[in-house]
């Protein structure tokens, strides 16, 4: 166990002090004229002027020619290539070494760090060095003003028919500002989440039955939904990451309804 926690604090310890969302919930704010834009399934890749670090802070190892007419100053986005397509991106973008495939990989910016001004005045940092030295892997995701609620559904509604992951709602009005904040919002149909695989539980037959998972907060619970059958031949190991969806918590604090969706490699 205690192997496990110097893992578990390692893994973690290097990760970037950067914007994370909370969960959206329906009219406990007012969203009028915040901006909405897709909220990419890749690998999110934090440039910090010389290099791509993942949201862990470890280094992610693009390819020279990919990244050698960035700008000198940060970025944030998601490295992606298309709708459901995580895998695809993950095999590229977390491979230690680049191959040609990068060329399918685009990154996408949703935020300037620590450029002055309010969001607006943020992007067009970055539109206005795009316009000087265009870079065809480098794309800023479109932002849509939010009318209302019946906006934010019906786009909502539409990504969802495309395989879209959900959206994310922001405050425009702010100067940046780092950490888990109200003033940016995910939203989708559903919660996810990420844990940390500690065992398995088998049943009689000795196959394969569920995880025994431990999230950052130090809940552990079992996951036993949403696995293929040639997942359940081979599960996820003991050590790796694994996504997860859920809809809402028991009385316990534990995720209800958990479902596997995914390893998630240590970003």
């Amino acid at each position: 166990m205690r192997l496990f926690l110097l893992f578990f604090i390692t893994l973690y310890s290097n990760a970037l002090d950067i914007q994370k969302p909370k969960i959206y919930e329906k009219n406990k704010q007012n969203i009028q004229n915040w901006h909405m834009s897709e909220k990419l399934d890749g690998i999110r890749a934090y440039w910090n002027g010389k290099e791509l670090l993942s949201k862990n802070g470890n280094k992610i190892y693009a390819p020279l020619w990919f990244i050698k007419d960035f700008p000198s100053f940060e970025l944030d986005g998601e490295l992606w290539t298309k709708r459901d397509d995580f895998e695809t991106i993950q095999n590229i973008v977390l491979d230690k070494t680049p191959s040609k495939e990068w060329e399918k990989i685009t990154y996408n910016i949703f935020e300037v760090p620590n450029a002055k001004g309010v969001f607006s005045k943020r992007l067009e940092k970055i539109d206005s060095y795009l316009k000087k030295h265009p870079n065809k892997y480098i794309k800023i995701i479109p932002q849509i003003i939010c009318k209302n609620e019946t906006h934010l559904n019906k786009y909502l509604n539409e990504l969802l028919e495309k395989k879209a992951e959900g959206i994310i709602l922001k405050n425009p009005y702010l100067e940046y500002e780092k950490g888990r904040s109200n003033n940016l919002l995910k939203v989708k149909t559903f919660f996810d989440d990420e844990a940390i695989v500690i065992g398995h539980n088998f049943n009689k037959e000795k196959k394969f039955k569920s995880l025994i998972v431990k999230q950052k907060n130090g809940v552990i619970f079992n996951l036993g939904g949403g696995f293929s059958n040639k997942q359940r031949e081979n599960p996820p190991k003991i050590g790796e990451t694994v996504s997860f969806k859920y809809y809402g918590f028991t009385k316990n604090g534990k995720p209800k309804f958990a479902s596997f969706l995914r390893i998630r490699e240590n970003e």
